[in-house]
Order: structure tokens, then sequence, then C-alpha cells
């Protein structure tokens, strides 16, 4: 759910996701997280420069720098427990105004830097839909988008696995679409999903 381009071609967006998918599915068979997130890296980088639905602006590829990261932290990698909730309907807002449709199901619960942490885990209202995680914390707007990033999005191949309970490794957070381009329509992080420590891990503020 990283974003929808105005007059996208179908068959590369369908080529986006089959690289996305692999992508994660390679990440789950690892062995060393390590080395899978410098993989999750640079496959996106290249991905950002080279492909045409690149989230960077077609003019800006050639001389893309590639993402911002915060290295890795093992210890901002968890897993957290399903907690199923009475489901509700949510209406989340996008960079372009225009709400999406989830249905809020349950939470998520984890322990993260020593503190006890919540968030709510949505379910996207469409055809198959797909659990969306988002989340905010007090990195935004300083460090890292002021819009939230994302840590899960099963719609578009964003899937850590299952270790025991939701695999939450927040090295693998990833910024909207939108805050590379306003062209890309995306879901911000509702109010109910941010967390109150800073998450300084995953993907930073775009380069200048």
């Amino acid at each position: 759910m990283s974003g929808i381009a105005i007059g996208s071609g179908e068959l590369d967006l369908l080529d986006w996701k089959r690289q996305i998918f692999e992508l994660y599915a390679a990440i789950r068979a690892s062995d060393d997280r390590v080395a899978a997130w410098r993989g999750w890296c640079a496959v996106r980088d290249e991905l950002f420069r080279e492909h045409p639905q690149s989230p960077v602006a077609e003019e800006a590829r050639d001389g893309f720098p590639g993402a911002r990261y915060a290295p890795y932290q093992p210890e901002l990698a968890t897993v957290g427990e399903l907690v199923p909730t009475d489901a509700r309907p949510v209406e989340v807002g996008t960079s372009t105004g225009t709400p999406i449709s989830f249905r809020a199901f349950a939470d998520v619960r984890f322990r993260l830097a020593g503190e006890e942490c919540s968030l709510p885990v949505y379910w996207l209202e469409g055809y198959g839909g797909g659990l969306f995680l988002p989340f905010g914390d007090a990195t935004n707007g300083d460090t890292t988008y002021g819009g939230g990033r994302y840590l899960l999005d099963t719609v578009k191949g964003s899937d850590l696995g299952e270790a025991g309970g939701i695999v939450l490794d927040f090295n693998f957070a990833y910024n909207p679409s939108c805050a590379y381009d306003p062209r890309w329509t995306c879901p911000l992080s509702p109010l109910d999903s941010r967390l109150d420590i800073p998450v300084d891990a995953g993907e930073l503020l775009p380069p200048v």
C-alpha cells in the first residue's frame, strides 16, 4: 500500500509487486537478518533508480543517490502477539485527501526499546484484502517522514513472517511513496498508530 500512481502501467505494477514479493520471501528464508537487510536496501535502491513504478520522479532517477537508512539495530527487531479486537471500520486518510477503507481487527502487542507497545492492525477492505501495519513515532518530521512509515503490507508483499508471533523488525520500516513524489496517493499513519518512543531504524527522510 505504498501508493497508487495515476496512469500507472498495470504490467509494470505487477512486475514491481512480483519483485517485492520475491525480496521479502528471501528475507523470511534467511538465517542472517543483517545480510537480508542489506539486500533489502540494495534491491530497493536499484528499483528506485530503474523501475517504471519507482516512487522517485522519473527526471530524478538517474541521479538518485539511494534511499537513506539508519544502521541496523538488532534490538529493534521483535515478535508481536496479535490480539483480536472488536472489528471496526476505519477510513484512513491519504496524502491526496481521499481516504481508503480499512478494518481494524486486532492489536499487535510487543516490547521495543524496553517499552511495552501496541499498534492496531488493519485489513484492507477490498477484493482479497491484506494486512496493513503503518506506524508513527517520535522521529516523524525530524529524521523520518512526517506522515509515518509502513512496516507490513501484505497486499504489496511486505511481510516479515511469523516466529511464534508476528515478526516486527523495525529496521525494515519504509516510507510511503508520497515521501518521494506527491503524484502518489498513500495512506498516512493514523493517530491511533503512533508510538510514543523514537524508532531510530529503517528508512529515513529522502535525500534532498
